[in-house]
Order: C-alpha cells, then structure tokens, then sequence
C-alpha cells in the first residue's frame, strides 16, 4: 500500500512539473512574440524560474519512485538519509539561486526586492553550509555502519541504467 501511495505521490509531482514546463513554455513565447525590452527579459527570466521549479518536482518524483518504489529501501540507513537529502537539496538549492536570479533582475524596478534576494542568498548560503555539515557528520556514520553501506551500494543495481 505504502508503494502505491509513494508512486501516486510521484505521479502527481511529475503531473505538476508538466503543468509548469507548459506554463513556461507560453511565458516564454509571449515574451518572444511581444515587444523586446526589460518586461520581456523579466518575463523570461520568471520562465526560466518555473522550468526550475518543474526540474525540482520532477527530481523529487524520480527520487520517491528510485527510492520507495523500485528499491523499497528503508530510509533510515546513514547512507539512504545522505542521498536522498543530498538528491532533494540539489534541487532545492538550485530553485532557489534561480529565484535570486529573478528578485535581483525585480530590484532594477523595485529596490526592496533587493532585500528579497540577499536574504534568499544568505539562505541558500546557510543551507549548503549546514548540507556540508551534514554529509560530512553523516561520512562518520557510515563509516560506523559498513552493512548498511554494502547494502545501500547492492540496491543500487536495481536502478542503475547499464
């Protein structure tokens, strides 16, 4: 049941990265077939915003069918927790440095978007440094952990693309 509900969640995930990727894809048409000027370029930007945000969906929609589905793995092995964070951060981190982009091309209109993206950066700074942190304490368990490493590295035939 578990596996059905983890695979419905993925579903939905990808169905929202599609939904985005058209809604994209019609932003950045719009702004092709209009005027060329900063809205557009704005407009763009924001496009290139929500294909960023149809990558993470569709990275987490990857990431819950790999690891619940096809592996069935049990998450709370040291090594299952590092790559499956470290899959999701990536994601997330980049989606965001992709929304600074976006409030630091808003602050040329309105200066206090300026304050928006340099709080995202100090987020996005805190979070890969707390993510570094966190693989580098999570390193030593493993290393406590030998079994549930080689168990880990077995599963991973079951998705890989050889």
């Amino acid at each position: 049941m578990f596996g059905f509900v983890h695979g419905l969640t993925a579903l939905l995930f990808a169905g929202a990265a599609l939904m985005l990727i058209a809604i994209s894809a019609r932003m950045g048409w719009l702004a092709i077939a209009g005027a060329w000027d900063r809205a557009a370029a704005q407009a763009v930007i924001e496009a290139v915003g929500l294909l960023a945000v149809a990558v993470a969906a569709l990275q987490i929609a990857e990431t819950i069918i790999e690891e619940e589905v096809i592996r069935d793995a049990d998450i709370s092995a040291p090594t299952r927790v590092r790559r499956f964070l470290s899959r999701f951060l990536v994601v997330i981190v980049v989606a965001l440095a992709v929304e600074i982009l976006v409030a630091t091309f808003k602050a040329h209109e309105d200066p206090v978007q300026l304050m928006y993206a340099a709080s995202l950066l100090f987020a996005v700074g805190v979070l890969l440094a707390a993510w570094g942190l966190f693989i580098h304490l999570n390193r030593s368990a493993e290393e406590l952990e030998p079994v549930a490493m080689a168990d880990a590295k077995r599963e991973d035939h079951k998705v890989s693309q050889d």
